[in-house]
């Protein structure tokens, strides 16, 4: 069975994807280093070429060909990808969902300076566009959620013991 990490961006999905799928001995997934390397270009630079709506499609194609290889990985989600409705019944078919989960405050310090690279939040005021978004998200987070985590402090390798703990992994 695959492990599925969701949570807001700088909740630190790909430092504990890593980690964990290291120390279960299964591949690491994650969904928007892959379509960076199918599209040949950079997340901000799919979201100026071609819009937010074709990023979401490729995610969920991404998803789709995810649930078809039948690989037990450790995966991590886009920040948004849980949001749209096309994406929560194959997320809960890949395995056993993760949200790790931190308050606004802990993701804004994570992300200062990181707008640039990050289409959900260039242009924008960090702190409310963090807030708002999670905001938005959370319910979704929630709902899809197997367990949550809390990854408001520690270190990768930490948060990564807690879930192979609480989550029975």
């Amino acid at each position: 069975m695959s492990l599925i990490l969701e949570g807001f961006m700088g909740s630190g999905k790909s430092a504990v994807g890593k980690c964990l799928a290291e120390r279960l001995g299964i591949p690491f997934i994650d969904t928007d280093s892959e379509i960076e390397a199918r599209q040949g270009c950079s997340i901000p630079e799919i979201f100026k070429a071609f819009g937010e709506e074709a990023f979401r499609q490729m995610e969920t194609a991404m998803l789709q060909g995810l649930l078809l290889s039948e690989v037990d990985a450790v995966i991590s989600l886009g920040g948004g990808t849980p949001v749209r409705d096309a994406n929560k019944g194959i997320i809960k078919k890949l395995g056993k969902v993760i949200y790790l989960k931190a308050p606004a405050s802990v993701l804004l310090k994570r992300l200062e300076g990181e707008a640039k690279g990050r289409p959900m939040l260039d242009g924008y005021d960090m702190g409310e566009r963090i807030a708002s978004l999670l905001k938005e998200r959370e319910g979704d987070y929630m709902a899809l959620a197997d367990h949550v985590t809390d990854v408001s402090d520690g270190t990768a390798a930490e948060i990564c013991d807690r879930i192979i703990k609480e989550a029975g992994q």
